[in-house]
């Protein structure tokens, strides 16, 4: 099924997008001192945020301006067909708030930055190998 020029456009600016913050947690996660946890866990959310809206552009599917994964993912046609579940993306809803503002929350500790990284690894892996072959030139 091929999509109009502007659509796969703009797919793959979210996808640039998306790539930048999985490459911002990867990096970070790497500091031997000082690692912002927090950081790792905000960038991984925004890498599946901005995952989630390419996935609906390409469905064209119209959304909120929201952070709310569950909400997003909920608009969409694909993503269930592809194996990913709402409570793969519950647990990463929250660092779009307790990662970028002071609170009364736990802080984001190395476990959590790891788990985060390893679990929006395995979804961005599931949504490139869908979107990717949709969106490349032939």
């Amino acid at each position: 099924m091929s999509k109009p020029p502007e659509i796969v456009s703009e797919v793959s600016r979210w996808v640039e997008k998306a790539e930048s913050d999985f490459r911002n947690a990867e990096y970070v996660m790497t500091m031997r001192k000082d690692c912002p946890f927090d950081t790792v866990c905000y960038h991984c959310q925004q890498c599946m945020e901005k995952y989630l809206k390419a996935v609906l552009i390409f469905e064209e599917v119209e959304f909120p301006r929201t952070h709310d994964l569950v909400v997003l993912f909920n608009l969409s046609l694909i993503l269930k067909s592809l194996g990913i579940n709402i409570q793969d993306l519950q647990p990463l809803n929250r660092y779009s708030i307790e990662a970028r503002y002071p609170g009364d929350w736990e802080p984001l500790e190395e476990a959590e930055a790891k788990s985060a990284l390893e679990k929006v690894s395995v979804l961005r892996n599931v949504i490139r190998s869908f979107l990717l072959p949709q969106i490349s030139p032939q």
